[in-house]
């Protein structure tokens, strides 16, 4: 069984309630019909039932009145919603007539929905920026306790079964947070681990903080920082097994492990990879996917209390299916 049949087996085995706002977007659609079919998830979508029905009739997709459509416009719910984000929202200056009108907008419709407990996760972007995905999850599901930054992961799946977890790695920040402080690097790892757990199913994580020195092997601030992370992942998640600072070398490959970090648990055997900040780690899993011909999944957005993840806009069909698997597993997870 390949990494994406094993992350849509265990969707199947607990389905979750997956939002998709984007409800009238072509490839959200057809996703949304498939995924129902296969049934990987139980679909909320976001809009005007009529329009809904008549797009997906249009486009020929036989299984969108399994879904449950809610729409913010005649919704009972919706005044119930109003006075939570005003409740939410009213010390950073929001009035409850403002309140009425933001709840209107899918993306944050969704996310009171998951708020109130009536949803698990949420899932936009092939029409909306990340910005927008983001600004009401934060605002209104807010971070998991211990947690102030959101990430990004990616699984990247190579041909280098010697490598990680056969062949699979886990790998982050990848796309949100620019120069994360040694606090916020902490974080960035321990989430990273817990999204190779309940995603990529690693029973057994192994961390390995990424530097250009390996314990001791150069002397900067920014080698100064990833150890520190290291410490302060180390209080926040005692459990987890981390080390740093590694070079990527002596992370994945055991001899050069052995020979850089004598008596490291993770030298050589690391499978989740945490890199010192967002534009080494953009790099480095671009390059690996093109010459090394990895497939890279992601980004899984982690952090938020609840999963709520981000598309690109030039996501296929294929890529929303995934990622409403990929929600449903960190939706287990989150409960």
């Amino acid at each position: 069984m390949t990494l994406i049949e094993s992350i849509i087996a265990r969707a199947k085995s607990n389905k979750q309630r997956i939002v998709l706002p984007e409800s009238l977007e072509e490839r959200t659609i057809t996703a949304a019909d498939k995924a129902l079919a296969d049934e990987i998830a139980e679909i909320i979508l976001i809009g005007n039932k009529e329009e809904i029905l008549a797009k997906a009739a249009e486009l020929g997709l036989q299984n969108i009145e399994k879904a449950t459509i809610i729409d913010p416009a005649t919704s009972e719910k919706t005044e119930e919603y109003a006075q939570l984000l005003f409740q939410l929202r009213q010390k950073k200056g929001m009035t409850i007539e403002v309140a009425r009108q933001t709840v209107l907008n899918p993306l944050y419709f969704g996310c009171l929905i998951i708020k109130s407990g009536d949803a698990d996760g949420q899932i936009s972007g092939a029409l909306s920026t990340t910005g927008d995905t983001l600004r009401p999850a934060l605002q209104i599901i807010k971070c998991a306790p211990g947690i102030s930054c959101v990430s990004g992961a990616m699984l990247m799946i190579t041909q280098t079964p010697q490598y990680g977890e056969n062949g699979v790695l886990v790998i982050g920040d990848v796309a949100v947070t620019p120069a994360p402080d040694a606090s916020q690097l902490a974080q960035i790892a321990v989430c990273t681990a817990q999204t190779a757990k309940s995603v990529a199913g690693f029973a057994d994580p192994k961390v390995a903080m990424l530097s250009f020195s390996t314990k001791g092997s150069a002397k900067h601030e920014v080698v100064d920082k990833v150890i520190e992370a290291t410490k302060l992942a180390k209080e926040l998640a005692p459990e987890l097994k981390i080390d740093g600072e590694l070079q990527a070398d002596a992370a994945l490959v055991p001899s050069v492990g052995a020979k850089k970090a004598p008596g490291s648990d993770i030298a050589g055997k690391a499978n989740v990879l945490v890199f010192p900040n967002l534009e080494v780690g953009n790099i480095g899993y671009k390059l690996v996917q093109r010459l090394g011909n990895a497939e890279a999944i992601g980004p899984i957005l982690q952090g938020i209390a609840r999963p709520v993840n981000d598309l690109s806009r030039g996501c296929s069909v294929d890529d929303i299916y995934k990622m409403v698997a990929i929600t449903a597993c960190q939706a287990m997870d989150a409960k």
